[in-house]
This record gives structure tokens, C-alpha cells and sequence, in this order.
């Protein structure tokens, strides 16, 4: 079972992410430009303009966590967590011109026929970025496991396709220069670009549920729900909402309690209901508004479809 992160330790773990990101996209980069200049492959070259973009892109998660680890502060009283979600979203216009681009080449490859040379050059050169991209996945994996970050998470599905990619690299390669099947190379190409469109879209989704605020699966609802109505002084609740910023989750709600109660009786039951959930959902931010029984809210379907009476 994967241990939560602290926040100081979310930090630490997506810097270091982020930077084992960067260096091995440095790395690949200096390899890819001496085989894609070697061999004249369109397939080698796509996955060195991919590289590249890998750079500009880690780059980014980095600034982009590092932000988000800062701290709430006046400007931004609900944290800075959604800095991670732009990042994952500049990533992903990366990866879309990065698949533009190759297409263009590939299709102008096909027109003109040139062929590959050195292919050993390629494949060897590939062979080591699927190497070196399997370390780097594997490390990925483990931080988002314990930090849940969006952006090293987005990273982490690009990585993904360039295991895809680096192994469609050698068979074009292969294919092409050592089967002599001609225009193997461009056709590789064009279905690189298309690989990485599907994984930007991939990556896209979180982030964008971030950004518009997207409310939690509804499995998740459920489970949070059931804790909080296990409290006898608690009549039913309403008005659930829930969001995440970055690896922060917020998570606000009405409870309905005898109107007798006093101020002080009210808060101690919030606080009760808060340490309950607490135990399952740490790291959560709940704010809880007591209502007495009685009072009518805002009439509306909402809140009809969020309430739940304790059993």
C-alpha cells in the first residue's frame, strides 16, 4: 500500500520528478539529433522534434509544481495547486503542434521518396531511449501514486507514447532499410503524429477537469457522504460540492441539526463530523455550514439531487 505524501514531502517528490523529467529529456535530445542527422529518418526525426518538445515541456512541470507547492497566501487563498494543471495543459499544446509537425514531414517524405541511411544508428539510439524511458516511468508512477500531481501525471502519459514511439522508430527502420520496403519511414511518421494527438488528448482531461472545477467521481461522493451521515445529531445533508486544485481537495456541504442546539453544541458536532472524515479523506479542506431543521435553502434540483438522510 502506497503511503500519503506530506505536503513537504509532495514538494520534494514532484521537483525531483520533474527534474529526473528534464534530465533524461536532455539526454535523449543530444542522442536523437546525432541519428536523426545520421540516418535521415522522418520516424527518427519526429521522435527528436518530440524530444525536444519533452524538454520545453519538463521545463514547464517544473516551474509549474514548483508553484503549486507554494503556500496559500492572500492573493490566492485556495493555494496555487492549479498551476499544475496549466502546465499539463501547455504540455499537451506541445505534444499537439509536435504531431502537427511530423505529419507535415512524413507526408512530404512520402511525396519525394528519399530513403534512410545508417539505420543502425537509429535503432541503436532508440533502444536506449526505451531504456532510459522506462526508469523514468516507473519513478513517475511511484510520485504520482503518493502525490496525485496532474502535471507529473500529464508528463507521465507522454512518456508513456514515447515507448510507442522509440519502438516504432526501429520497425520503421527496419522496414525500411533493412527489408527494403520503401516508404516505410513516412508511413511510421504519420502514425506517430497521430499517437501523440491521441495521448494529448489523454493528457488533457484531468487537467481540464481541474480547471472547470469538475466534482469528484461519483463513487467518491458516495463514500464521503456515508461517512459523514453516520453522526446521530445529523438530520440529512445537502448542497455537496467538491473540487481538486493540483493534489488538494476541497470539499463543502450543508448539514441540517436540531434547532435547539446552541453555537457551541453545533461546533463541536462540525468538528465531530470533520475528525471522521478526516480519518479516510486526509488532506482534505471541508468547510461544513450547519442549518437548522426547518430552515428552506435555496430551492433548486441540485440541491434535491446531493441530499442524503442517515440511515
Amino acid at each position: 500500500m502506497t503511503v500519503a505524501a506530506t505536503p513537504a514531502d509532495r514538494a520534494r517528490l514532484t521537483r525531483n520528478a520533474a527534474i529526473a523529467s528534464l534530465s533524461v529529456a536532455f539526454i535523449l535530445l543530444l542522442l536523437k539529433s546525432y541519428a536523426a542527422w545520421a540516418t535521415g529518418s522522418v520516424a527518427m526525426l519526429g521522435s527528436l522534434a518530440d524530444t525536444g518538445l519533452d524538454l520545453l515541456a519538463s521545463l514547464v512541470t517544473l516551474f509549474g509544481v514548483h508553484i503549486a507547492a507554494q503556500p496559500a497566501d492572500e492573493g490566492h487563498r485556495f493555494g496555487h495547486g492549479k498551476a499544475e494543471a496549466i502546465a499539463a495543459m501547455f504540455q499537451v499544446v506541445v505534444i499537439t503542434v509536435s504531431a502537427l509537425a511530423i505529419a507535415v514531414r512524413a507526408a512530404s517524405r512520402l511525396m519525394t521518396g528519399d530513403t534512410t541511411a545508417n539505420a543502425e544508428y537509429g535503432i541503436g539510439v532508440s533502444i536506449v531511449a526505451i531504456l532510459l524511458t522506462l526508469c523514468l516511468v516507473a519513478y513517475q508512477r511511484n510520485v504520482i501514486a503518493r502525490t496525485r500531481s496532474v502535471a507529473i501525471r500529464a508528463d507521465n502519459v507522454h512518456y508513456q507514447s514515447d515507448l510507442l514511439l522509440n519502438g516504432a522508430v526501429i520497425a520503421a527502420l527496419v522496414i525500411e532499410h533493412y527489408l527494403g520496403l520503401a516508404g516505410a519511414d513516412p508511413v511510421f511518421g504519420v502514425l506517430i503524429a497521430l499517437w501523440l494527438l491521441y495521448g494529448a488528448w489523454r493528457a488533457s482531461s484531468q487537467a481540464l477537469d481541474q480547471l472547470m472545477d469538475k466534482e469528484w467521481p461519483a463513487e467518491r461522493r458516495a463514500r464521503f457522504l456515508e461517512i459523514a451521515a453516520r453522526h446521530p445529531e445529523l438530520v440529512d445533508i445537502h448542497d455537496l460540492r467538491t473540487r481538486t486544485s493540483g493534489s488538494q481537495d476541497f470539499v463543502q456541504f450543508h448539514v441540517r441539526v436540531d434547532p435547539n442546539l446552541t453555537v457551541a453544541e453545533a461546533h463541536r458536532i462540525m468538528d465531530e463530523v470533520e475528525t471522521k472524515l478526516s480519518v479516510e479523506f486526509p488532506d482534505v479542506e471541508i468547510l461544513i455550514h450547519p442549518d437548522p431543521v426547518g430552515q428552506i435553502d435555496r430551492a433548486g434540483e441540485d440541491d434535491e439531487r446531493l441530499r442524503e438522510t442517515p440511515q
